[in-house]
């Protein structure tokens, strides 16, 4: 196979123009809607943000999901894991955060589909058609764009290069030495500047509910929020199934929520606990 160098790097649409379309892995639009109706572009690898540009103010993420906003919170700007097994409702938490965002806010989103996040595009862009949250007879009054790309868990895929190729010595549990790094450059660029903000909510898939496993315990050190789902409380019937004494967050500080929202939060908890205990 030729390969041509173009000179530049990798670069996809972007711009308003690409609200309520699906794009492949190569910023193509699949979606049977004729092209996109614009020619800007942004190259996919950038640096991050210069330390003196950040917003270092602490704001509230309002989700409108009551567990979150008054338990663990998000932080605007923040990066917030959903941590849990198949069948744990993230699927259905990020749902109903793209459309607490698109119409309570106004604010944009994009879904990233990644591994077996792929799988669940088309349900999701009906989903957000019957919601009008993609407005297909006007596209540029939607508030979400969809993006896939089949790559395997980015983090691990590595993990399938052989290792000669690598000429690195594998980590714990066969994956790269270089796995922090390479998260960190990624997730340093998910912040709040003087200009905006991007909010990143990453849905984590836990295998057995593993969280020793070196994806999982790596992407926890950049996270300001974890809300772990619980396959037993979706059995149950309870939507979402927000474990609320496993998830965390930092902004959850009397400082930063006021103390009447940290004292009724941590009392909560605290009942939670007592009928946890005496249930066992």
């Amino acid at each position: 196979m030729e390969v041509i160098d173009i000179g530049a790097p990798l670069s996809v649409l972007v711009g308003e123009a690409t609200l309520g379309r699906i794009f492949n892995v190569l910023g193509e639009p699949v979606e049977n809607l004729g092209p996109v109706d614009t020619r800007t572009t942004s190259p996919i690898h950038r640096s991050a943000p210069a330390f003196i540009q950040l917003d270092t103010r602490f704001s509230i993420f309002e989700t409108g999901i009551k567990v979150v906003d008054r338990l663990a919170p998000y932080r605007r700007g923040g990066k917030i894991g959903l941590f849990g097994e198949a069948r744990a409702s993230k699927k259905l938490l990020i749902m109903e955060l793209i459309n607490n965002i698109a119409k309570a806010h106004g604010g944009v989103s994009v879904f990233g589909g990644v591994g077996e996040r792929t799988c669940e595009g088309n349900d999701l862009y009906i989903e957000m058609q019957e919601f009008r949250v993609i407005n297909e007879e006007n596209i540029a009054g939607s508030k979400v764009a969809l993006v896939y790309g089949q790559m395997n868990e980015p983090s691990g895929a590595r993990m399938r290069v052989g290792l000669t190729a690598l000429c690195r010595m594998p980590s714990a549990m066969g994956y790269q030495p270089t796995l922090s790094t390479e998260m960190g450059s990624l997730k340093e660029r998910i912040t709040s500047t003087k200009e905006g903000s991007i909010t990143s909510i990453q849905a984590v898939y836990v295998l057995a509910d593993d969280l020793t496993d070196p994806i999982t315990a790596t992407t926890f050190v950049h996270l300001d929020a974890t809300t772990v789902l619980s396959r037993g409380l979706a059995t149950k019937g309870i939507d979402p199934a927000v474990d609320p004494l496993d998830s965390t967050s930092t902004m959850l500080q009397p400082w930063i929520v006021g103390e009447e929202h940290y004292e009724a939060g941590q009392r909560v908890k605290q009942t939670l606990q007592c009928y946890k205990v005496k249930t066992l």
